[in-house]
This record gives structure tokens, C-alpha cells and sequence, in this order.
């Protein structure tokens, strides 16, 4: 199968040498959002609640770039500077998403890129 790098201007640019996404036949492998802003590649915010909005606009813009949709994600993998913080982003996460509810696990780590909160990478698939 053929491997087609997805590309957004309504995202960041890649930080290292990675794709935003990589499209294989009807599935799409994006690589981990963080909140930084499109336009400025600035963090947005020192908050999770505002860096976690970011990430998901980015993901939206990166879904839409491949063909993509939120409603059509599989699995998500969310990265957390702190579990603490798991309930909060746990609810902006279930209104971005709607009734859908794709596969997903939820990790601590010890630090992210640019200092960010949370990092967000899916697996979607395409009709």
C-alpha cells in the first residue's frame, strides 16, 4: 500500500521529522498534537483545559486534511504531564467526541514536547 503524508496549514508544523499524519489505504496514523497555535507556533495557554481545546482543533484540522472526521477515530492515545488532570480533560474530551466512543488509553508521563500539558495522537479511519 502506498504511504501519503497528510498535510495541514490549520495545524502546526511538525516540530522534528515527522508527518502530522500518514494516510495507508483507508486508515489514518496521525502523529501526537499538542497545543500549540497554527498561526504563531506558540503554546496557547499554560492551563491543560486550553492547551487540550488547541490539541483537538488541531486533530480536527489534521482529520480533515487526510479525509477524515473525529466520529470516524478508532483509537486515540492521550498523554498527560499529570494524571490529576485526567477528569478535566476527560470531559472537554467526551463533548469534542459526541456520542462517539473510539478505543483510547490515557498515560502519565514525565514530560512532553515545548513543555505542553497533554499530547493527543488517533488512529481514523476514511470512507
Amino acid at each position: 500500500m502506498k504511504l501519503e503524508m497528510v498535510h495541514s496549514d490549520d495545524a502546526p508544523k511538525a516540530v522534528g521529522p515527522y508527518s502530522q499524519a500518514i494516510r495507508v489505504g483507508n486508515m489514518i496514523y496521525s502523529s501526537g498534537q499538542i497545543g500549540l497555535n497554527p498561526q504563531t507556533g506558540a503554546m496557547v495557554g499554560e492551563s491543560v483545559e486550553v492547551q487540550t481545546q488547541q490539541v483537538l482543533e488541531n486533530l480536527d484540522a489534521v482529520l480533515m486534511a487526510a479525509g477524515s472526521h473525529r466520529s470516524k477515530i478508532v483509537k486515540a492515545t492521550i498523554f498527560l504531564q499529570n494524571m490529576t488532570d485526567f477528569s478535566v480533560i476527560n470531559g472537554i474530551y467526551a463533548t469534542w467526541l459526541g456520542d462517539h466512543r473510539p478505543a483510547r488509553a490515557t498515560v502519565e508521563v514525565s514530560a512532553l514536547p515545548l513543555g505542553a500539558l497533554i499530547e493527543i495522537d488517533v488512529i481514523a479511519s476514511v470512507d
